[in-house]
């Protein structure tokens, strides 16, 4: 709000006050007390406490001149000084004025009875309580608002940072650990295809670098891949690509989805597609299973994510680095995830991520 606005809403309230005291044939002095009273407002915002010791003041002066006018700067004061925090302020001046009120009407010329000025100042207190109230709770509202966009800020602060070093260190793996394990590889493959040309017994060892060379190639190419990916912000409606990958290598995998939610959290729906791709990696690399079916299930209050496979489940109580993983993006969600072998065979992974609707 700008001060033009200021200016013109004290203005706009001062003549309303000189307007209705020239109905009551005013006097100069109490011209001037309605006019103070109300272009004090033009100061409300930068000194609320003034503005409210200011007009509850210039309206005992025209109430003491025997104007009968509704104080009304004093309630737009009380109003100014609540929203701006002073609380303590706004209630000792509203009790100030609840006693000071029916001696300034007692003192006037048309002196009413006792009973008649303090209901006048009961009502007047009453109507300041009650937009004390509405002004409180609109700065309380506006004090969660500020600290939910605070929380916000942080978050997606912590959020950036994290990717900045994601992105670090796939650069450092892809820049050093990579480049040594393929001058490894790439040895041992000329060692063994020497040997073999040449008719010659090739060491065991030297099959065993070459072929855990290979693996260690592969698996670091899939973890600086999921480093980078993470970065990009997928949810669950790029799951229906993954399956779609993952059938181009000859897994019969299936997707079935239930209900819908139209307001899932960004956090749970990056979380069940990594559970998801997760899943689906650990079947193709090491599972060796035919055949993967994926279940994601919408519910009121939660979400739940199964992957069952057929393949070869991974020896009880050693839990992969990807599982680990996949239990700790869930459990900061305040969810949790089973991963183990099947009865009847295979290897199933169930996560139920609780959905909290804003």
């Amino acid at each position: 709000m700008s001060r033009w606005t200021d200016w013109a809403i004290a203005t706009g309230v001062a003549t309303s006050l000189v307007i209705a005291g020239a109905a009551q044939a005013a006097t100069p002095l109490g011209y001037a007390f309605l006019a103070a009273s109300g272009l004090a407002l033009a100061a409300r915002r930068s000194h609320p406490r003034a503005v409210l010791a200011a007009t509850g003041l210039t309206a005992l002066g025209y109430q003491a001149t025997g104007l009968d006018v509704p104080v009304i700067a004093f309630l737009f004061a009380v109003y100014a000084t609540m929203r701006a925090g002073h609380h303590v302020v706004t209630v000792a001046g509203s009790v100030l004025m609840l006693a000071a009120l029916p001696l300034a009407v007692l003192l006037s010329p048309r002196a009413p009875s006792t009973a008649e000025a303090f209901t006048q100042s009961r009502d007047v207190l009453q109507i300041a309580w009650l937009i004390a109230a509405a002004a409180a709770g609109e700065a309380l509202r506006q004090a969660e608002k500020r600290a939910d966009e605070a929380e916000r800020t942080r978050e997606e602060t912590a959020l950036r940072r994290a990717n900045e070093e994601r992105l670090h260190i796939a650069r450092e793996l892809h820049d050093s650990l990579t480049h040594q394990i393929s001058v490894i590889k790439l040895h041992a493959e000329v060692a063994v295809h020497l040997a073999r040309k040449r008719e010659e017994d090739v060491p065991d060892a030297l099959l065993a670098i070459r072929d855990a060379s290979r693996e260690a190639t592969r698996e670091l190419r899939a973890t600086l891949e999921a480093l980078r990916d993470d970065t990009e912000h997928h949810g669950l409606h790029d799951v229906p690509d993954l399956v779609h990958r993952a059938r181009s290598t000859g897994l019969d995998a299936q997707l079935t989805i239930e209900g819908h939610h139209d307001d899932l959290p960004a956090a749970v729906d990056r979380t069940a597609y990594r559970i998801v791709q997760e899943s689906l990696t650990n079947i193709t690399r090491h599972a060796h299973a035919a055949t993967a079916r994926i279940h994601i299930d919408h519910r009121q209050d939660a979400l739940v994510i199964r992957v069952d496979d057929d393949g070869t489940a991974p020896p009880t109580g050693t839990p992969g680095v990807g599982i680990r993983g996949m239990r700790e993006r869930v459990t900061a969600l305040g969810g949790h995830l089973d991963a183990a072998p099947r009865t009847g065979g295979g290897f199933c992974v169930q996560a139920e991520l609780p959905v909290v609707h804003p």
